[in-house]
């Protein structure tokens, strides 16, 4: 297996929208920027979190344009590339392979339901061979609560063994550890990344790379002490903590719960903003998370400071 572009805490981007429902750039480099601050090792921009099947092609690539341009290190970026259809696929990776991004995260055709390994495969080579980049690198998306279409470990080992050089890791988003731990048993020298921090203690201590989570948008500080001091006597009260931190926040729409927290510590009402079909939270809803979060103690690191100032 080559070298492992990708390792640690990375980080689903939320994606901020204008008061008109058009992507905020401005917003979402300081964000970006921001959360390379507080120590995230990877920004998995375009994925579920980002809302990213809520825009379009066009224009998730010129926001891609936007971040390089702002100076963030492509190899920082894993883009996600979701797509139906090989064609629209391959033109999201050509196009961020050629910025020089890490890698790329890529989900199945998630429209078609009851597809078997050998239409998923097909796929999945077909946008690998159209894309026809060397510098490729391919993360695996599992997350069946929403696609439906899950990758078995066959599927995963056949685009292993057909593509070594070009498929080298996966993000389980399953929810389920008794999957993760399957593919890491299966797979050691893949890099597998847990969906969720809650599974991040057991998954290290297993083999896997880090951990691609949805609340890292608000609490990357925390995590990172989970995967620093994983060997420690301390991790697993550390992982005890956010593991509070995430079933507080997911005990509400995870999106908008999220949006609501970084207007909240951000003091930016306008972050709050979705695109359709999600809506954000209600009053009665955000008053409840923030309050839920104030009762386990939760802070925003620097942008907490600076909300109050």
């Amino acid at each position: 297996m080559p070298s492992q572009p990708f390792a640690g805490v990375l980080v689903p981007v939320l994606t901020p929208f204008t008061a008109s429902g058009e992507p905020d750039a401005g917003r979402f480099v300081a964000f970006c920027r921001w959360l390379l601050d507080q120590g995230a090792d990877g920004l998995a921009i375009f994925g579920t979190t980002s809302e990213a099947n809520s825009m379009s092609a066009g224009e998730r690539m010129e926001l891609l344009d936007r971040l390089i341009a702002s100076g963030i290190p492509a190899a920082k970026l894993m883009p996600g590339a979701g797509a139906c259809s090989v064609t629209e696929a391959a033109t999201l990776i050509r196009h961020a392979v050629g910025h020089g991004v890490g890698g790329v995260l890529m989900l199945p055709p998630f429209f078609y339901k009851g597809m078997d390994d050998d239409g998923l495969f097909a796929f999945f080579a077909g946008v690998i061979d159209r894309v026809g980049s060397s510098a490729l690198r391919m993360f695996l998306y599992h997350i069946p609560p929403q696609t439906v279409l899950g990758l078995s470990l066959d599927l995963v080992g056949r685009l292993i063994e057909a593509y070594p050089e070009t498929v080298v890791g996966l993000k389980d988003s399953s929810g389920d550890w008794s999957n993760t731990a399957a593919l890491l048993e299966r797979f050691p020298d893949f890099a597998i990344f847990p969906g969720s921090e809650v599974f991040l203690l057991d998954g290290l201590r297993h083999g896997a790379a880090g951990c691609i989570t949805a609340t890292g948008n608000v609490n990357v500080p925390g995590i990172r002490k989970v995967y620093e001091n994983w060997r420690t006597p301390q991790a697993d009260a550390l992982q005890a903590e956010i593991t509070l931190a995430r079933k507080t926040i997911q005990a509400y729409p995870m999106v908008p719960a999220l949006k609501r927290i970084v207007a909240h510590f951000h003091a930016d009402p306008d972050w709050a903003a979705v695109r359709p079909p999600m809506v954000k939270l209600s009053e009665a809803q955000s008053g409840a998370l923030l309050g839920d979060l104030a009762k386990i103690g939760f802070t925003l690191g620097e942008a907490r400071r600076e909300a109050a100032e």
